[in-house]
């Protein structure tokens, strides 16, 4: 059984799968991409069903972000589209298409890092997640290891920006 952390609905395997995710975010920094890294894991077990980094650059892909390639990887692992029995544990606060894809694979639970001002779908300019006009609903757990994740992106953009 998953305790929740004193003061959040985050969970001692979220904190270990957000570090997880921080460590692909690494890894797509390295490879020239935006660092955002996604973690799927089974809610009950703690069994990890997928996990991806953004590739849109290297796949040419608008749609390659972090989210939706590990969301299509655990659809394909446990043979359905439903992940009403799965977390996402995901770097930075998806932005709309995410926000929709996350809503439509019906997961389960949603965990961030960073909040994303200019794009974030969830609480920062938009609450997909959580619209009661849409089939699905998921309260978000927001800000695990937020600090690492926000870090971790603008340093990313500072060096773009040289």
């Amino acid at each position: 059984m998953m305790k929740n952390l004193p003061g959040t609905g985050a969970t001692q395997r979220d904190v270990q799968m957000m570090q997880r995710a921080l460590a692909l975010a690494r890894e797509a920094a390295a490879m020239d991409e935006t660092p955002v890294g996604a973690v799927v894991y089974e809610t009950v077990t703690g069994d990890v069903l997928a996990s991806a980094h953004n590739r849109r650059e290297a796949d040419a892909d608008p749609t390659a972000h972090a989210e939706i390639l590990a969301l299509r990887a655990a659809a394909q692992r446990v043979g359905d589209w439903r992940l009403n029995h799965c977390t996402l544990i995901v770097t930075l606060e998806p932005c709309a298409m995410c926000a929709g894809a996350i809503v439509n694979a019906r997961i389960g639970r949603l965990v961030y890092g960073a909040a994303d001002p200019k794009a974030g779908a969830v609480a920062s300019l938009y609450t997909l997640c959580e619209d009661a006009r849409l089939n699905h609903r998921v309260t978000p757990i927001p800000g695990v290891l937020a600090a690492e994740a926000g870090a971790l992106l603008k340093t990313f953009f500072q060096n773009k920006r040289r």
